[in-house]
C-alpha cells in the first residue's frame, strides 16, 4: 500500500489478504509507514508490518515473494523509502489501483482503473471475477466496506455509482454489519482532535468568495499544540465544501519535511490538473493531494496566484 495509508490502502490489502490466506498462500502486508490509530481496528491491521519501524523484518520478507500487488497507488515514489526496493525485485508485480497516469511500465500486471470508486471495490470485483465468492467472509467484507465508504465519502461523491451499491448490497447479504463499521472509522477519535477541529473552522479557514474556493492553513504549532497524530487531519479537507457556492477546498499543513497538500471540489473542477501542474501532486478528478518544499507561508502564496490563474473555471 502506499505511505500513510487509509482506510482505502489498508482495507483493500487486508481484504485481499483474508481472501488469499484461504488457499494456504503465505501473505504478508507491508505498509511503507505508519498508519493512523483509527485503522487498527480493521481485522488483521495487527499483521501489517511498518517497514519504516521494522526495516529488517520487511526486507527479509521481500526477498522471496512470488507475486507482489502493489495496491491503491500507481507510481512506485507513493511508496517513499520502499520504491527503490520494489524497482529492483525480479518478482511479478500486480498493479490495483484506481488513479490517473499510472506508471505501467513499472507492473507486470494490473489495471488502475479511474471509473471505480475505490481499490476496495476492485478488490471486491477480482474476487466475483475469480469465482471464489464464497470467500467473501466476514473480515474480507469489513476491510471493503470500510474502503468503499471512505472514499466515496459515505456514497457522496461521484464515484459512487449503481455497482457500488450492488457491492453494498452483496456484503449486507452475506452478513455485513455496516453500523459497526461507521462507527469504528468515524467515532473513534480522541477529545484533543474536535477541540483541533474547532480551532482549525474558527481560526483557520479563508474563504474567497469571488473565487468559489477555500483554503485551510495549518501551522506546525497547532499539531503541537492538540497533540495530532497520523490521521487527525483525515477528512477536514471537505468541511469547507458545506459552503454555499464553494467548488474548490484546499488544505495545507506544515510537515516537518514539506508542505502537504490536499484538495476537494465539485461542480466540475479537476483536482487532479490543478494539484499535478502546481504542487507535485495528483489524484482523482474531485480529490488530490500535493506537496511543496517552500516554507508554509510561500506556498499558501502559491495556491492563490494558482487559484487567480483558475477564476475561469472556478466561477
Amino acid at each position: 500500500m502506499h505511505q500513510k495509508p487509509d482506510a482505502d490502502a489498508m482495507g483493500s490489502a487486508l481484504a485481499l489478504f483474508h481472501f488469499l490466506v484461504q488457499f494456504g498462500h503465505t501473505v504478508t502486508i507491508i505498509s511503507p509507514t505508519n498508519w493512523a490509530d483509527w485503522l487498527n481496528w480493521l481485522p488483521g491491521a495487527t499483521n501489517v508490518i511498518d517497514y519504516e519501524r521494522n526495516r529488517e523484518k520487511a526486507t527479509n520478507a521481500l526477498k522471496d515473494i512470488e507475486w507482489l500487488f502493489c495496491l491503491d497507488f500507481n507510481t512506485l515514489e507513493r511508496t517513499k523509502n520502499l520504491a527503490p526496493i520494489f524497482a529492483g525485485l525480479s518478482c511479478t508485480k500486480i498493479l490495483i489501483d484506481h488513479h490517473q497516469q499510472p506508471d505501467t511500465a513499472s507492473f507486470d500486471y494490473g489495471i488502475s482503473d479511474t471509473k471505480k470508486s475505490s481499490t476496495c471495490e476492485m478488490i471486491y470485483d477480482l474476487i466475483i471475477a475469480s469465482s471464489y465468492q464464497e470467500k467473501i467472509n466476514k473480515e474480507v467484507s469489513e476491510c471493503i466496506y470500510a474502503g468503499v465508504i471512505a472514499d466515496t465519502g459515505s456514497f457522496r461523491f461521484s464515484s459512487t455509482h449503481a455497482s457500488v451499491h450492488r457491492l453494498v448490497a452483496d456484503l449486507k447479504d452475506r452478513g455485513l454489519e455496516h453500523i459497526a463499521v461507521h462507527e469504528a472509522l468515524y467515532d473513534n477519535f480522541l477529545e484533543n482532535r474536535l477541540r483541533f477541529i474547532g480551532n482549525v473552522l474558527l481560526n483557520r479557514l479563508e474563504v474567497y468568495y469571488e473565487y468559489n474556493t477555500a483554503i485551510i492553513t495549518i501551522p506546525k504549532s497547532d499539531l503541537l499544540k492538540y497533540y495530532i497524530k497520523t490521521g487527525d487531519t483525515e477528512g477536514l479537507v471537505n468541511y469547507p465544501l458545506s459552503i454555499k457556492g464553494i467548488k474548490l477546498a484546499a488544505l495545507v499543513i506544515d510537515r516537518d519535511e514539506e508542505r502537504k497538500w490536499s484538495f476537494r471540489s465539485k461542480s466540475g473542477f479537476d483536482c487532479n490538473t490543478f494539484a499535478r501542474k502546481y504542487f507535485e501532486g495528483g489524484g482523482h478528478f474531485n480529490a488530490a493531494g500535493g506537496r511543496d518544499a517552500a516554507s508554509l507561508n510561500e506556498t499558501v502564496k502559491k495556491f492563490i496566484i494558482a487559484m487567480k490563474e483558475n477564476e475561469a473555471l472556478l466561477s
